[in-house]
């Protein structure tokens, strides 16, 4: 009779007969814990196969941008019954609600890059910029509290579920990065005024001609200052209000509300989609998504152990509109801590993929956002040709604005030479008079000694 040949294999943990694994009290001697026959081994190395994850494509690098959570109104308007008073810590401040929001989204990315990032923080691993407001450092700052709980060593204080984690940023004026729209770009606004002559536009005043009239003798704001940005602003007030169960005026009605929200997204394709929206992204979304593929670069062409992870940038929902708006996948404006969701991935056959995710509610995953004219796994180099159309090769230049402005260290550079230069004059002049001096003293000396008589030089 054939018999399997006598293979035998350790394995310490697994379950046979009467031991079941370590802790089960279970005890075998010598070579009987360590042989067993080959049906046995048939079964170890299934089991084992079943456990361990098929070689195939891995997670290299992710880059999110994510809006502020739940604050209280940027400002008021002349009529608002409530005001900054009536907000614990004033206007444009983060909420309790928010800080829950992001510290809720903190934990989703835990869950979601577990195995990824490393179960304690790690400096190496990430790197947080926000923009220069309270909302968003708050924000960047309650989200790491949910994505890095301090473990053993990282406790500093008995019973404080929280450590702190740097989060970079830059002052308002310095930022050219994050804050949309940007400024100090004349070209940019050439086309915004172009845009406001378009018929589309033009059409959109005549049919709101009447219901801006309403909103300027409601709210107080003066009819030659109400405009649909204006409409927005007051829109974001009057839902700020209404979020945190404040009585709102007798005005404010559901269809009034939702006229606004179209107003507030209007402005929206104003900014950026109608009329020369390639051109627009390029001076405005193009700048993020240029920064974001020179992290994905870095990433591609660099060890994953020597560049960071996770590169998070915490700003606002004009932000996330203009990055959006570039990448042509934009939808409905930003709510309280959307999370725009970039990931690259190393395949089995050595290429790169990117991979687009957007979180806009809350209580609800991601849903993939997939590139035009690209699949929802995007090769990378495809990715980075599409884009390049909304990418600038150089902002100010594009921006036109070369002619007219004067870089700081050329003004520096310009004014240190001039006060060498006057340094230099005045150190010149004061050799030459003391040359002189020099000159007439010699003079007087030896005419005064011609006039002694002769005898007195003897």
């Amino acid at each position: 009779m054939l018999t399997h040949p006598r293979l035998y294999l350790r394995t310490p943990g697994l379950i046979f007969g009467r031991c079941r694994g370590p802790g089960s009290g279970c005890r075998m001697a010598g070579a009987e814990a360590a042989l067993l026959p080959y049906p046995v081994l048939l079964c170890a190395l299934l089991a084992v196969g079943l456990q361990t994850p098929v070689a195939g494509r891995t997670l290299r690098f992710v880059n999110l941008v994510y809006r502020h959570g739940d604050r209280s109104p940027a400002r008021g308007y002349p009529k608002d019954p409530i005001t900054e008073k009536d907000w614990p810590q004033g206007f444009g401040q983060l909420t309790q609600v928010g800080m829950r929001q992001h510290y809720a989204l903190g934990q989703y990315l835990r869950n979601r890059y577990r195995g990824f990032l490393s179960s304690s923080y790690d400096r190496r691993e990430i790197y947080v910029r926000s923009t220069d407001f309270d909302r968003t450092l708050m924000s960047a700052e309650s989200n790491l509290a949910g994505l890095y709980p301090p473990h053993g060593r990282q406790i500093f204080c008995p019973g404080l579920r929280w450590q702190p984690i740097p989060v970079h940023t830059m002052p308002v004026e310095q930022d050219k990065l994050l804050l949309y729209p940007m400024k100090d770009c004349p070209r940019y606004t050439k086309l915004v005024a172009e845009t406001e002559k378009t018929d589309e536009y033009i059409k959109m005043v005549k049919l709101n001609k009447n219901f801006l009239a309403m909103l300027s003798n409601a709210t107080g704001v003066p009819r030659d200052q109400m405009s649909f940005r204006y409409a927005w602003l007051i829109y974001d007030t009057l839902l700020c209000e209404q979020l945190h169960k404040k009585t709102l005026p007798s005005w404010v009605t559901s269809s009034v509300m939702e006229h606004m929200r179209t107003l507030k997204e209007f402005s929206f394709d104003v900014d950026y989609r109608l009329y020369k929206r390639e051109e627009k992204s390029r001076l405005q979304g193009g700048v993020l998504l240029k920064q974001i593929l020179r992290n994905i670069e870095q990433a591609r062409n660099t060890s994953p152990t020597t560049s960071p992870k996770l590169m998070v940038y915490s700003a606002h929902d004009t932000t996330i509109v203009a990055l959006q708006m570039a990448l042509s996948v934009y939808s409905l404006a930003p709510t309280y801590a959307a999370c725009h969701i970039v990931e690259l991935y190393l395949e089995d056959d050595r290429s790169f993929t990117v991979e687009m995710y957007y979180r806009n509610e809350s209580s609800s995953a991601p849903y993939p956002l997939t590139l035009p004219a690209c699949t929802q796994r995007c090769p990378l180099d495809k990715f980075i040709q599409i884009a390049k159309k909304v990418i600038p090769d150089d902002w100010d230049k594009e921006c036109r604005r070369t002619g007219n402005h004067v870089p700081i260290e050329l003004i520096l550079g310009l004014a240190v030479g001039c006060c060498l230069l006057l340094v230099l004059i005045l150190l010149a002049a004061l050799l030459r008079l003391h040359g002189k001096d020099r000159h007439l003293n010699y003079r007087k000396v030896a005419e005064d000694n011609e006039n002694l008589p002769r005898r007195a030089l003897i």
